[in-house]
C-alpha cells in the first residue's frame, strides 16, 4: 500500500554523523551506529534512536541517543510541527521537579536531515503501550495491582509538577500566550476550529459539532492559567521500577487551565478501555481517586473538571478523525470506512455529552 515519505536510514545515519561531528569539534572518530525507528509504526517515523560513539581525551565513549524530527509526511495529523518548541520546553524543565531527558542539540535548519530536529539522551525505561493498548497486553498486564497503582500515581504526580510551575518564570517566556481579547479556553477553541477547517470536513461529524456547540456555550469566563502539557497520559511517560523518570512529547503544550491535562489524563484512558470494549486493569486508580490526588498535589480543587472532561473527549475525537483520515489516505483502512466518524473516542464523547444533557 502507499506509504508516507520515509527516510533512508543509511543516508540519514551518514548525514547525522556528519552533523554531529560539527557539533563536537573536540571529539574524534564520531560514529552513528544502529540507527533505528520504533517498531511497527507503519508510517514515516519522526523518532530515531542510535548509539553515538566518539573518542574524547583519548577515551572511547558511547551514548544512547534519540533524535526527534519533524515528520516528512505529505498528509500530516497537524498543520505544522514545532520541534524547536518541544526542545525549548524540555530544556526549560531540566532544573525543575518535572523529569525530562537530558537535551543536547536543536537544529532548526531543515538542510542537514530534511526537516528540523533535536537530539536528547535516551532514557533507559519502559513506556505503557498504545498499540496494543496497555490494558490488553504488555508489561503492565503482568504487573501487580500495587505496581500499577504506583505507576499511575507516579505519572500523575509528575504531571502535577508541571501544573505547579510558575507561568511568570522567565524560562517559559517562549510559550505563546492567549490572544489578549480572548480567554485561554476561547483561544484554544478558536485553534481547534481552525484545525477542523484545515483537517476535516465539518459536515461529516455531527457528534463533534454537537460537542463544539456545548463547549462554546459553557466556556468559563474566569479560571486559573498555567502551563498545560497538552498530551498528558502515561503512554507519554517513561517508567523505571513503576516510577516516572521522564515526561516526553510536548508538541501540544499550551497556556491554559491545567485541569485540561487532568481531564485528558483520565479521558484518554477511558477511550483505550471503554472505547475499545476493554476492562480497566485492576489496581489503576479510578477517576475520583485520580482527581483527589491531583487536587492534593496542586493545592486547589478541579472545579471545572466536567467542562474539561467534555473538552478532552471532544478534542481527542477531533484529532482521531484526522488520524483515521490519514490512514484512509495511505490505504491502511478502506476509503469508504466511517472509522473517522465512529471509533474508540465516540463512546466516551457521547457519554460525557449525554451526562450533561447536551
Amino acid at each position: 500500500m502507499p506509504q508516507p515519505k520515509g527516510r533512508d536510514l543509511q543516508q540519514t545515519a551518514e548525514q547525522l554523523q556528519a552533523w554531529l561531528a560539527r557539533q563536537l569539534p573536540g571529539a574524534e572518530g564520531v560514529v552513528v551506529r544502529d540507527l533505528r525507528g520504533p517498531k511497527d509504526t507503519g508510517f514515516s517515523s519522526d523518532t530515531l534512536m542510535f548509539c553515538l560513539e566518539m573518542s574524547q581525551e583519548g577515551r572511547r565513549v558511547e551514548r544512547e541517543m534519540v533524535a526527534r524530527l519533524e515528520p516528512l509526511s505529505e498528509f500530516g495529523v497537524f498543520p505544522e510541527y514545532d520541534a524547536p518548541l518541544q526542545f525549548r520546553m524540555m530544556k526549560a524543565l531540566e532544573d525543575t521537579a518535572v523529569p525530562v531527558p537530558r537535551m543536547h542539540w536543536l537544529e532548526e535548519d531543515p538542510g542537514p536531515l530534511g526537516s528540523p530536529f533535536y537530539i536528547m539522551e535516551r532514557v533507559d525505561a519502559m513506556v505503557p503501550s498504545d498499540s496494543p493498548p496497555y490494558h490488553a497486553e504488555g508489561w503492565l498486564v503482568d504487573a501487580s495491582h500495587e505496581e500499577r497503582e504506583q505507576l499511575w500515581y507516579s505519572g500523575l504526580d509528575a504531571m502535577a509538577e508541571v501544573h505547579r510551575l510558575e507561568l511568570s518564570d522567565p524560562r517559559f517566556d517562549f510559550l505563546a500566550r492567549p490572544d489578549p481579547q480572548q480567554t485561554a479556553i476561547e483561544s484554544q477553541l478558536a485553534y481547534w476550529q481552525r484545525y477542523i477547517d484545515w483537517g476535516i470536513d465539518r459536515n461529516r461529524y455531527r457528534l463533534i459539532a454537537r460537542g463544539l456547540d456545548w463547549l462554546i456555550a459553557h466556556a468559563p469566563r474566569q479560571e486559573p492559567a498555567g502551563i498545560c502539557w497538552g498530551d498528558a497520559r502515561i503512554s507519554n511517560q517513561l517508567f523505571r521500577d513503576f516510577r516516572c523518570v521522564a515526561v516526553i512529547d510536548w508538541e501540544m503544550v499550551f497556556v491554559g487551565n491545567p485541569e485540561a491535562d487532568l481531564a485528558w489524563f483520565i479521558v484518554t484512558d477511558r477511550a483505550f478501555t471503554e472505547g475499545l470494549g476493554l476492562s480497566r486493569l485492576p489496581g489503576l486508580p479510578d477517576a475520583d481517586a485520580t482527581r483527589e490526588r491531583w487536587e492534593e498535589r496542586v493545592g486547589r480543587p478541579a472545579s471545572l473538571f466536567t467542562f474539561y472532561e467534555i473538552y478532552s473527549a471532544w478534542r481527542f475525537a477531533v484529532i482521531m478523525a484526522r488520524v483515521f483520515q490519514q490512514m484512509k489516505h495511505y490505504e491502511a483502512v478502506p476509503q469508504d470506512s466511517d472509522i473517522d466518524q465512529v471509533n474508540f473516542t465516540t463512546p466516551v464523547l457521547e457519554s460525557v455529552l449525554d451526562a450533561v444533557g447536551a
